[in-house]
């Protein structure tokens, strides 16, 4: 299978007053397209700083990251900026979107950074929010819907684009259990369509969705095994 993501020998080292605190240390990873990957671990295990390397929100201090067959282990932020625009997608906890415009205005915004023209933008839009089931909330601003909702907006932007990697970050953190698993079904459907899927999650039944399960400890991989029965 084609390789999506390769991190070789990942060192990441943060500077607080005058301790040196090491985030991840020698983290080896292959990810591959179309896999659907869970990243556990608890409070300071290091999940969310190998999240943002991979998302190409920092760059590891040492260590080689290759993304679609380009090493992006050391690029500048406008680079990291670009590169993230074209090949990531994210889904965050709190949702992120932009209070005073509409879910169609949200969707779109990943296309204006992309400088695609405005016609193309509205119908690219409405295409993937009526694949997440929004098309009757086009006009609705975030405060009109509910946590759920919000959510499938914030996802809906993540894949407008049609980035390489689709990557959520607690994404049913601020939803309730029946919500949750609405959104643990959407995202099945999005891999089930041929998306590369990593979610950083400290929840067990949030993992569980996912074909592989990748524990994090102090900075390193504890275990990396495949989860023969997902659950859907």
């Amino acid at each position: 299978m084609e390789t999506v993501i390769k991190l070789e020998k990942i060192v990441k080292n943060y500077k607080v007053g005058t301790q040196i605190v090491r985030a991840l240390r020698s983290v080896s990873l292959t990810i591959s397209k179309g896999e659907y990957v869970a990243i556990m671990g608890a409070s300071g295990s290091g999940k969310s700083t190998l999240m943002n390397v991979i998302g190409c929100l920092d760059t590891p201090t040492s260590g080689t990251y290759i993304l679609s067959n380009s090493d992006v282990s050391h690029l500048s932020d406008d680079e990291l900026a670009e590169i993230r625009n074209k090949e990531i997608g994210f889904v965050f906890q709190t949702f992120n979107l932009l209070p005073r415009n509409t879910a169609l205005e949200n969707v779109m915004l990943p296309l204006v950074y992309a400088g695609i023209k405005k016609q193309e933008r509205i119908m690219q839009a409405e295409k993937i929010l009526a694949e997440v089931g929004l098309s009757d909330r086009v006009e609705h601003k975030p405060n009109e819907l509910s946590g759920g909702q919000r959510q499938r907006v914030a996802v809906a932007r993540a894949l407008v684009n049609n980035p390489s990697i689709l990557l959520a970050d607690e994404p049913t953190g601020n939803l309730d259990s029946k919500i949750s698993e609405e959104i643990m079904q959407l995202f099945a459907e999005i891999h089930r369509k041929g998306n590369t899927l990593i979610v950083v999650t400290h929840e067990e039944s949030i993992a569980l969705h996912a074909h592989r399960i990748i524990r994090l400890k102090d900075g390193e991989i504890e275990s990396d095994i495949v989860n023969e029965n997902p659950v859907y």
